[in-house]
């Protein structure tokens, strides 16, 4: 019976984006810095998605970005307590309200002199 080597394992048990993925960063003391972002439950995760077109589509147009590999973003998130990487996550934040309608000036109808 033949040895069965890992390197020839056609399904990884942990299947990864191939290539480097697009990671929204802030400015930060010493460059940037990757964004960490919260899960559903509170959970900490660090976020990338695999194209541009994704991550302007959740986070908007004007969000900057690295290119950095998987195991690059689990490096710089774990001695941060960060374990998770979620790949392309869709907005999950409720839509924001519109303004109330602007008040007239003047004195409140509830108040009289």
């Amino acid at each position: 019976m033949a040895e069965l080597l890992y390197a020839e394992d056609p399904e990884p048990c942990e299947p990864g984006p191939a290539g480097p993925l697009f990671v929204p960063v802030r400015p930060g003391p010493a460059g940037c810095v990757a964004r960490l972002f919260r899960t559903p439950v509170g959970g900490r995760t660090a976020v990338a998605f695999t194209t541009p077109r994704l991550l302007s589509a959740a986070l908007g147009p004007r969000q900057p970005w690295i290119r950095l590999s998987e195991p690059a973003l689990r490096s710089l998130a774990e001695p941060l307590g960060v374990s998770r990487v979620t790949v392309d996550p869709r907005l999950a934040a409720r839509p924001a309200r519109p303004p109330p309608p602007a008040r007239p000036a003047g004195p409140s109808p509830w108040w009289a002199p």
